[in-house]
């Protein structure tokens, strides 16, 4: 890390604590040269293999922009736009990989956006998933049926 001040390239750490929810870390450092203080944050990039073999760093806003073409007209604030995208960043990034494929980033999407909006996520899936008849619509209206009957027994069990 260089200084600031005199860009020696040797600096201590003085204090390190955990910024931004636990996504990055703030420390406080001291320049073994000139003994001035500054502060740095890092953080660990996330980075989007796109299909044409470009590399991006992965955008929160990106998410939300192409959930919220397939949420158009249904009850989803943007908030719940912003928590969905926030969780599935939370999934990439648990799985320890520093670059992810576009296509895992559409597969992180369809599980958060079915308990959000069932609409939306055919919508979604339709589109992701390249739905070429009327039958990939309903396989996925069976699964969800199946999920929610599912979820309904559950819900009945733990009353009992």
């Amino acid at each position: 890390m260089h200084c600031p001040f005199c860009h020696n390239d040797d600096s201590r750490v003085i204090d390190s604590r955990m910024a931004e929810d636990g996504n990055a870390i703030r420390r406080r450092r001291e320049c073994t040269k000139c003994c001035k203080r500054f502060t740095t944050l890092e953080t660990s990039a996330l980075s989007v293999s796109k299909r044409s073999g470009t590399l991006e760093p992965f955008s929160r806003q990106k998410v939300i922009s192409g959930v919220k073409k397939a949420c158009q007209g249904r009850p989803v604030s943007d908030d719940n736009l912003a928590h969905l995208a926030q969780q599935v960043e939370e999934d990439l990034r648990s799985t320890g990989k520093s670059q992810i494929d576009s296509h895992s980033i559409g597969r992180a999407i369809l599980g958060p956006l079915r308990e959000l909006d069932v609409v939306a996520y055919l919508r979604f899936a339709s589109v992701y998933s390249s739905f070429d008849d009327l039958e990939d619509f309903q396989a996925a209206i069976d699964e969800i049926r199946v999920r929610q009957q599912e979820a309904n027994s559950q819900t009945k069990l733990e009353a009992q």
